[in-house]
């Protein structure tokens, strides 16, 4: 097994609040409230929040991490269920206070009973917050969690952001200072996507050395978009785990209508995007959805690496398996040549730095700035090479060239007139700049403009 050599390591520049409780009394929607946006997915069933998903908030200028938990129901022995209370249960271990959150409109429930009993056994300091008191005459009803033994019930609606979600918030960060945070922008962006039960969950684990993300055979445990840092060769990542992308015809509409939503979301934020593919189903060819996805990529102008993982479940290895593998893949989506292709296995590890190589490779391609001598020698050459055909009786001239900016390189060619410039030409010429500059695992813009000639 190959050994990675990388750091992972939990950001402590912000204090960190935990939020846990049973399923459906209101969590995400209290995340939501402190975040300002629909950030964590909210819907009635049950459940719905999987994995613990971390969001950086404030309050009266008062940094800190909230981590959102799935529904706990501790000695439920379904699978998924188990694994929400685990990473419920990791949450709690990370962070420095937890808000206990319960219905106030069902009052006291065993689940509740048996979450406080857990909770108390915990050092952490730990805030009851009895949600949808939604109006003074409910007050009351906070009176029975006093039974919970955790301390003060403080009543809020996390709905509506009335009540004492305020004071719960004055309470819970009186002992927080400002922290500087000016070094994450030199983080890379990480998005892991791809089709269901490609292994995207797996390959996070193991670049964690963690368990980060519910890990299961059923297609579509990962709903959320999940974000983790970590550190390899002095070089930080955020890596951004999200929800398998399935054509649009399968996608119920709802909870995965957003969390398909949230995954391409996460696509446009990101600064290279990893598309894993499932080596055992790519043997037979690369789906259109895929190729979809790749596409997805592609227009949001962001890098891209190819994983085909699970390599190690590929028989019949030769000597020449990888390269016959990168002609079909070749064969099948000529319009990815660009894109580094890498063989992995979540399991074995193997190859598995190499996401962090190419990435860093693919990131300073998409920075890459070109002079513009060289960019209009280059130009030029390329015209000359091969000048474009006339088109009632005009033809195209390309006068002045620029490189108007970066991630992705973005180039502007001036010339005598826009319609004169046909799609295949531009392509020439986006070959011949990557011909010239490289351009690995980043998309190329070209835009043109119409600039009259000057009269002799």
């Amino acid at each position: 097994m190959q050994i990675l050599c990388y750091t992972s390591f939990v950001m402590k520049r912000k204090p960190v609040v935990a939020v846990v409780g049973r399923p459906n009394v209101g969590k995400s929607t209290f995340v939501n409230r402190l975040v300002g946006r629909r950030q964590s997915i909210v819907d009635d069933l049950p459940g719905v929040t999987r994995d613990r998903i971390y969001f950086d908030v404030e309050w009266q200028n008062k940094p800190f991490t909230v981590i959102d938990t799935g529904g706990i129901v501790p000695g439920d022995e379904d699978e998924i269920m188990l694994s929400i209370y685990d990473q419920a249960k990791i949450a709690c271990e990370e962070a420095d206070k937890i808000i206990f959150i319960v219905d106030g409109t069902e009052g006291v429930t065993p689940v509740d009973s048996d979450i406080a009993n857990i909770l108390r056994q915990s050092d952490k300091t730990v805030y009851l917050a009895v949600n949808k008191v939604d109006s003074y005459n409910q007050i009351t009803m906070i009176s029975d969690f006093y039974s919970l033994a955790i301390g003060e019930p403080i009543a809020i609606s996390a709905l509506h952001g009335s009540g004492g979600v305020g004071d719960l918030l004055e309470e819970i960060t009186k002992d927080f200072v400002d922290e500087d945070n000016s070094e994450e922008d030199k983080t890379i962006k990480i998005a892991i996507v791809g089709r269901p039960n490609a292994g995207k969950s797996s390959i996070v684990n193991a670049l964690l050395g963690e368990k980060r993300v519910i890990v299961s055979d059923i297609s579509g445990t990962t709903r959320d978009s999940i974000d983790s840092r970590l550190k390899y060769n002095d070089n930080e990542f955020i890596i951004i785990d999200t929800a398998g992308i399935r054509k649009k015809a399968k996608v119920d509409y709802g909870v995965e209508k957003f969390a398909v939503d949230r995954a391409i979301r996460s696509i446009r934020e990101c600064d290279v995007a990893v598309m894993v593919i499932d080596a055992t189903e790519a043997v037979n060819g690369i789906s259109d959805q895929d190729k979809k996805i790749a596409s997805i990529i592609t227009e949001a102008g962001k890098g891209m690496v190819i994983a085909i993982n699970k390599w190690d479940l590929v028989e019949d290895k030769k000597s020449n398996t990888i390269n016959k593998f990168e002609q079909k893949i070749a064969h099948e989506i000529p319009f990815l040549d660009y894109v580094p292709k890498i063989f992995i296995s979540a399991v074995t590890h193997q190859r598995l730095n190499q996401i962090f190589t190419k990435v860093l490779e693919v990131q300073q391609e998409r920075s890459k700035r070109v002079s513009t001598g060289l960019l209009n020698k280059v130009i030029n050459e390329a015209y000359a090479l091969n000048p474009p055909q006339t088109i009632r009786n005009k033809r195209l001239k390309i006068m002045y060239s620029t490189q108007a900016s970066i991630e992705p390189p973005t180039f502007v060619l001036f010339v005598n007139s826009e319609d004169l410039m046909k799609d295949h030409y531009k392509r020439y010429m986006e070959n011949k700049l990557r011909e010239a500059f490289g351009f690995m695992g980043t998309p190329v813009r070209i835009s043109v403009r119409a600039r009259s000639e000057k009269k002799k």
